[in-house]
């Protein structure tokens, strides 16, 4: 509703001298008791909520954190007087099994709220709305036909009204009057069946503004346009305070150690600025115009926040451009890199983060200078996709074209036959260019209810499965709830999602123990792997994929690389699939470092077994330059590699305020890796090409040129390329050694276009190579609505000679019902279950048996520590291990990182040596060059200070850990002794430098 506006446009339009005060608190996935936020301790609305989740998988701990209010709290700052609150669609996918139990919750919830008085007088007036119908949407779109679930959004109705008639509220019927809209034939009203588009939006307003307060006149019916206008521009500001992008630095786990300096003088500008818009609404409804950008002068001033960069400890902040940049490159042999665009050339290339190459093989950029977020005063946020073309061929961008402007963060955009899909916070959005120039002409809000709290945690790197499905990566702390034509789709820290467009359906794919995944690659094969980016770690996605439970990670797959090649924070990944680059490399693995090792290294990747086996092949790409951010990179369709480079001063996020003065806004640059040994790839005709010629790039050797071959099939007719795809097969020649993968390119291609070959999936599932009957179940997987026998298809697989494919079936089980999926398994169990798969199988099978995982193997605890000593260095251990703190650099076995510049804490005196020294870089931080067991670290990156996160005893918790763990051997440290430290160093402001802290305390002799 927000998004919209309708309804409390008809409220000021009717009521244009009222002055009316509305703020939409309403989340997706919100129920009367159960509303999950990052930052507050609690999901719970109101005391007692618990009691109604106690037997579901929300009663999980979700591990949120932080002072941001509660729904209680809210309503007493707004000082509220009425309260419409919609809920029961969510609620109805549980059916007539959890009637009783949402009545009581709801029950529970009226007399909660009727017992407050928010406005300091009275109690509020009330007012509960059902879920609307579901409109059946099944003729144009592979969507449910909402029989079923009209059934129980029925049911859920009656109840609400039973309910609300045992108290003094209004009860608003939204389901009746919404299903004789969509039988009239005018609609649709909604975008998938569930969901008011702008129509719909516009009925219901109406339909609500009369239901609540009674049918009436519209006074200012001829200002509807401008206050309507005025109605999005106050909600976007109010976005921007109750779903404050980056809230963790204001109100969560990250608001300290600088989150105080600013956050809470912008929370109270913006308020200050919506204000101001609520005037100009009420002006706007009264034929007046309001001059808000005047008005904003007079809002508070923010603080001016200091950089804490010390160009003596982290060197030289100084940008180089053209030439002087190109020579800080050391590129592997036989490689060359040359600079394609900068933003000297294209000032819009400011901050780029991903990129990808269209059908018509040009460059497309997401930038996205409004980094971290949005501050209040500054001009609305301006980022972009752009088009980048080389139209003279001499190897550098000399046209731009902009797609779409206007955005806030776009950290991952894909492709599709209907537009373009982009993360935009909480929304995931598409935009539609309707007249062929390559401009957005339409855009329209596909799902909402994304967590954003965190914005380089959000939904990102959008990458397409052979299908066109998008995967995304989200990253820790943050809790998604979205609603969706299938149900709620609720998400607690890391993890994927997969998005399908034909079928409107998203799934939480993947709910992982990692940070903050930032690359997703599938091989020529659909196997899926990914970064772990703020760890070092690339894994195998596929045996993380079992159904998760709210608030429990499903098992990680184990890392592929070496120990002398971790780096971290990554960022990209891909393949190497091109015949410009050398024959042996083939099937290499690329990923990007943008601290420490500033570049791009390559690796290996081998069958073993079930799984994967890697070793680091070179380091394709490092710089010297200390401002190159490799991101993101992708291959041209002339088998030439593209490199993003965010180019920025600053990148750490524990280690800078988010306003640090030196965050760059204005530089990005995108270069070109060439072997140029070796002739460049000529482009395949993609867009444009016939059904015929596109069939025959599926046999080309590139995996980029396929992929955007798949998609164009997938803007054609499918009747047409249906009907070719048989006779395509059938000239396939079955002596060629590719001759199984050319097949499954003839899958991919009937999945994406929802009618999947039914015969040929049969004939691949019995295919020679395991790598085509693993993926062969994948696409079983999805398609289970069209095959009949998906089940018995299913145990076939799980007898299979291979782990992989087996495994396959395993995951996939665990999405199935109850019956199906044990009668998988236990087919499973009749087979050897290798340790690739172990994790996956126990998983799955806790999934189906509605429990949990038990881990039994508890860790053996070595230390001589006793008495208090040993309390705190337990304490200290899981303060080592929280994601952001110690063992994210130093890593879990506190060897470090070398390669990525963070040294390690096992045997050196700058852990177990003087206690002092020790406390003063921990409160303060440190930075600056530094010697470690005689090996030269530069520190680039400088160490959090934690005087503002931690108190005395964690502290001295996290301290007596790091000495006395990793084979380490020292005197505990106390609170007592931190206490004093803190108190004498209190006026020390910025980071110590090594040298600085040496000369007060020599190493010991």
């Amino acid at each position: 509703m927000m998004n919209f506006g309708h309804f409390e446009t008809q409220m000021h339009v009717r009521y244009p001298d009222s002055s009316l005060f509305v703020r939409n608190m309403s989340d997706p996935g919100n129920t009367p008791g159960f509303r999950p936020h990052a930052s507050r301790n609690s999901p719970w609305a109101f005391p007692g909520a618990e009691q109604f989740y106690t037997e579901t998988e929300l009663a999980a701990e979700s591990e949120s954190e932080g002072h941001f209010e509660t729904p209680d709290e809210w309503l007493t700052r707004l000082e509220t007087d009425i309260i419409i609150a919609f809920f029961g669609y969510n609620e109805s996918f549980e059916g007539e099994g959890g009637l009783e139990n949402y009545k009581a919750e709801l029950d529970a919830f009226i007399r909660h709220t009727l017992a407050q008085k928010y406005n300091g007088e009275t109690p509020p007036q009330l007012a509960i709305v059902s879920p609307i119908a579901f409109e059946n949407l099944s003729d144009e779109h592979d969507l449910p036909d909402g029989s079923k679930e009209n059934e129980n959004l029925s049911l859920y109705t009656d109840a609400m009204e039973e309910v609300v008639e045992e108290h003094e509220v209004i009860f608003i019927d939204a389901f009746s009057p919404s299903k004789e809209w969509f039988k009239s034939g005018e609609g649709p009203f909604t975008i998938d069946g569930s969901q008011l588009n702008d129509e719909g939006y516009s009925k219901f307003a109406k339909l609500l503004a009369d239901q609540v307060f009674g049918e009436m006149g519209r006074e200012a019916e001829e200002y509807r346009e401008s206050v309507h206008e005025a109605v999005l521009e106050k909600n976007w500001m109010w976005h921007n305070d109750f779903k404050i992008p980056n809230g963790v630095h204001a109100y969560g786990r990250r608001y300290n150690p600088f989150g105080p300096d600013n956050y809470p003088a912008e929370i109270e500008k913006i308020r200050q600025m919506t204000a101001i818009r609520d005037t100009a609404i009420w002006r706007a409804a009264n034929g007046e115009q309001m001059d808000v950008a005047a008005a904003d002068q007079n809002t508070r001033q923010l603080p001016e926040v200091e950089t804490n960069f010390d160009p003596d400890q982290h060197g030289n902040p100084e940008y180089l451009y053209g030439e002087e940049a190109l020579e800080t490159f050391e590129m592997a042999p036989g490689y060359e890199i040359e600079l394609f665009a900068s933003e000297e050339d294209f000032s819009d290339l400011a901050n780029p983060v991903q990129l990808s190459f269209d059908t018509k093989g040009r460059l497309w950029v997401a930038t996205m200078p409004s980094y971290p977020h949005y501050k209040p005063g500054d001009e609305k946020p301006d980022d972009k996709i752009i088009i980048l073309e080389d139209t003279d061929g001499d190897g550098r961008a000399d046209k731009q074209t902009t797609f779409v402007d206007g955005l806030h963060l776009p950290v991952g955009f894909e492709f599709a036959p209907e537009g373009v899909y982009v993360s935009q916070g909480t929304n995931l959005m598409l935009y539609r260019d309707t007249d062929g120039d390559d401009r957005v002409d339409t855009s329209e809000i596909v799902l909402s209810g994304f967590d954003d709290h965190d914005t380089h945690h959000a939904h990102s790197a959008y990458t397409a499965d052979p299908s066109g499905a998008i995967y995304m990566g989200e990253g820790v702390f943050l809790h998604t709830n979205v609603e969706t034509s299938y149900g709620p789709v609720r998400a607690t820290n890391g993890g994927f999602y997969r998005y399908n467009p034909q079928r409107r359906r998203l799934e939480r794919t993947a709910q992982l123990s990692i940070p903050n995944p930032w690359g997703i690659a599938f091989d020529e094969w659909g196997q899926n792997f990914f970064a772990e980016t703020s760890g070092p770690d690339v894994l195998w996605m596929m045996p993380g994929t079992v159904k998760p439970r709210y608030g429990t990670a499903t098992p990680k797959s184990r890392n592929l690389i070496e120990d002398d090649h971790r780096v971290r924070p990554t960022s990209g990944l891909e393949f190497v699939s091109s015949r410009h680059f050398p024959d042996e490399v083939q099937g290499d693995f690329l990923i990007n470092n943008t601290i420490g090792f500033l570049g791009t290294k390559q690796h290996t990747l081998e069958d073993d077994g079930t799984g994967y086996k890697s070793r680091h092949r070179m380091d394709l790409v490092q710089s010297e330059d200390r401002n190159f951010r490799p991101v993101d990179m992708e291959f041209a369709p002339d088998g030439s590699l593209y490199l993003v480079d965010w180019h920025n001063v600053l990148i750490g996020h524990m280690q800078h305020n988010a306003r640090d003065p030196l965050r760059d806004h204005v530089h990005g640059r995108i270069y070109r890796i060439t072997y140029p040994e070796r002739p460049l790839v000529e482009p395949a005709n993609v867009a444009g090409a016939t059904i015929e010629e596109l069939f025959e790039n599926l046999k080309f050797p590139e995996l980029r040129t396929r992929e955007r071959t798949r998609l164009e099939l997938r803007s054609r007719n499918a009747s047409d390329v249906l009907a070719y795809l048989d006779t395509w097969i059938a000239n396939l020649d079955e002596d060629n050694e590719r001759y199984e993968h050319h097949l499954l390119e003839a899958l991919w291609v009937s999945w994406g276009l929802n009618q999947v070959h039914n015969e040929l999936l049969r004939r691949l599932l019995e295919a020679e190579d395991h790598r085509v009957r693993a993926a062969a179940v994948r696409v079983l997987r999805y398609t289970g609505h069209q095959v009949e026998d998906q089940v018995d298809l299913f145990v076939q697989a799980a007898a299979d000679d291979h782990g992989r494919v087996r495994l396959e079936a395993i995951v996939a089980a665990s999405w199935l019902s109850q019956d199906d999926g044990l009668s998988i398994l236990n087919e499973a169990a009749n087979y050897p279950i290798d340790d690739w798969m172990r994790p996956s199988y126990d998983t799955a099978l806790a999934r189906l048996l509605g429990e949990t995982v038990q881990d039994e193997t508890a860790e053996e605890i070595e230390t001589s520590l006793t008495g208090t000593e040993r309390n705190l260095f337990m304490k200290g251990r899981e303060i080592y291990s929280r994601d952001g703190y110690c063992g994210t650099c130093h890593q879990p076995d506190g060897k470090g990182l070398t390669a990525s510049g963070f040294p390690p804490l096992r045997g050196t005196q700058w852990v177990t040596g003087n206690e002092e020294r020790l406390i003063k870089l921990t409160l303060n931080g440190l930075s600056g060059p530094i010697e470690v067991l005689g090996m030269a670290y530069p520190g680039n990156t400088p160490m959090t200070p934690f005087r503002g996160m931690l108190d005395d005893e964690e502290v001295a918790a996290v301290l007596t850990y790091v000495r006395n763990a990793f084979g380490n051997e020292a005197s505990a440290i106390t609170p007592e002794k931190v206490e004093e430290i803190r108190a004498a160093t209190r006026d020390k402001n910025g980071f110590y430098s090594p040298d600085e802290l040496l000369e007060q305390h020599p190493f010991e002799e």
